[in-house]
């Protein structure tokens, strides 16, 4: 009996702490809606600090509310984040430098920063990876990765640019969740 009473706390103590290592930081994780749900993005300060800073600082503005995905390749990544819609465009502040690790790999559900052939000329624009990102570890900033909603993601209409592109209808921190 003993025995069993000892074995139920301490399956008991694992289990809440295994649910509280996988509680989202509500400081750290951005939401995306989109027509089909809601989007959970860890945000990876360890890896990139400034990228994850200015994707905090944008979503407070609403920066990104309304945004196309103006390039979504299938099996690659959907992109977004561009105010013109094209690819072409920028927030009003200034590019970040590059915040490569080559020691973590994109894979499925990473978050990239887009930029131009120069790797300090990221602003706003990100990518959200399908599959066949492997090749851009330790070329791009990888600044998040998606840990719920990945099939809404999946979902979005894909072109270069899409005829009727998806649009992040609101993006937030979870700590600034609408009440």
């Amino acid at each position: 009996m003993y025995r069993i009473a000892i074995s139920l706390v301490l399956a008991t103590v694992a289990l809440a702490v295994a649910a509280r290592a996988q509680a989202p930081d509500p400081q750290n994780t951005l939401v995306i809606e989109v027509k089909t749900g809601r989007v959970l993005i860890r945000l990876r300060p360890d890896l990139a600090p400034r990228h994850v800073e200015r994707a905090k600082v944008l979503a407070r503005q609403g920066f990104y509310n309304g945004l196309k995905f103006h390039r979504v390749i299938d099996g690659f990544m959907a992109q977004t984040g561009d105010p013109k819609g094209d690819g072409t465009g920028g927030s009003n502040l200034a590019d970040l430098p590059a915040e490569f690790n080559a020691g973590v790999p994109f894979r499925r559900g990473s978050v990239g920063a887009a930029r131009s052939n120069s790797p300090n000329s990221a602003n706003s624009q990100f990518f959200i990876c399908y599959d066949g990102c492997g090749h851009l570890t330790g070329q791009y900033t990888l600044w998040g990765e998606v840990i719920e909603g990945m099939e809404h993601v999946d979902k979005i209409t894909r072109g270069a640019p899409p005829r009727e592109p998806d649009v992040m209808w609101k993006v937030y921190l979870l700590a600034d969740a609408p009440k």
